[in-house]
């Protein structure tokens, strides 16, 4: 049987040593003239208090080739084939660094573009760990992944149009009205770039948007992982949606796992966004 290694990178919020099998690489964080390793030296509650009290927003910056190397390299000395799991490559060019290093490593390293991001690239990572468990080699893993990444869905609900306005995604103007309407933005994931696909006045409004949506995929595959993800600094507004939610969970609470979404996402969506990812049946 194959020793397999998972690299991911700190886009999917899997916190580092979170499993002796994943080696999680974390991204670089700039608030202003400081820079961060995300998940070693800022935590997401770190993180979630700058981002409040910060007037900028701050910067992410792509794994390096390097990176990607020295632990392709370290897992190579142990005898590992490693599969490698990133974020969509049309977020950021981490992708492309973990293939460029991959090229002296023809048939051990074998790289998945996850198409997606935070807890929607978290349940792949998760689905890669299942697969291993089941004797799968570290090829048939990856080929497996390319053909179940196509079935993950995410979808969000934003609490604040505050910080789009911040990366100027929206205007001013839009954001105000928006703000003073209590108009909360849902995105999803799609092509591996993030959309807004719907726009929801108040909380409550925002948690049945959800729950339509989730309802009009084919259902969800309770075999697979799947997460709750939420931002900031507490969890009250996520426990608010899985009561109001609770019919598409009925007799699978225990398939329930929750996540803070962290940088990646936070950075441009803020505090309050509630998510959902799921593989879809």
């Amino acid at each position: 049987m194959e020793k397999i290694r998972i690299i991911t990178d700190s886009g999917s919020d899997i916190a580092q040593n979170f499993n002796s099998n994943i080696t999680v690489l974390p991204m670089s964080i700039r608030f202003g003239d400081t820079e961060y390793l995300d998940g070693v030296n800022l935590s997401v509650n770190q993180f979630y208090e700058k981002l409040i009290e910060s007037d900028e927003l701050p910067t992410t910056s792509l794994i390096t080739p390097a990176a990607f190397e020295d632990a392709y390299r370290q897992s190579a000395e142990k005898g590992e084939k490693v599969i490698v799991i990133t974020i969509s490559g049309k977020l950021s060019g981490t992708y492309q660094s973990a293939v460029l290093a991959a090229s002296e490593y023809e048939n051990e390293v074998f790289v998945v573009d996850s198409k997606n991001v935070a807890i929607g690239e978290r349940i792949l990572v998760l689905l890669a760990l299942d697969l291993i468990k089941s004797g799968m080699t570290a090829k048939e893993i990856a080929l497996k992944l390319e053909e179940e990444k196509e079935k993950i869905h995410l979808i969000a609900v934003l609490d604040t149009l505050e910080y789009l306005k911040k990366g100027g995604r929206i205007s001013k103007s839009v954001a105000f009205v928006g703000g003073a309407l209590s108009i909360k933005p849902v995105i999803a994931i799609k092509e591996g770039e993030v959309a807004i696909i719907g726009k929801a006045r108040g909380s409550r409004n925002g948690n049945n948007y959800l729950i339509k949506e989730i309802e009009e995929t084919s259902g969800v595959d309770f075999t697979k992982p799947l997460c709750l993800g939420y931002s900031g600094l507490d969890e009250t507004m996520l426990k608010k949606y899985i009561e109001d939610s609770r019919q598409l969970w009925e007799g699978y609470e225990d398939c329930l796992s929750i996540s803070p979404i962290g940088a990646t996402v936070g950075t441009h969506a803020g505090p309050g966004v509630i998510g959902v990812a799921f593989f879809e049946k």
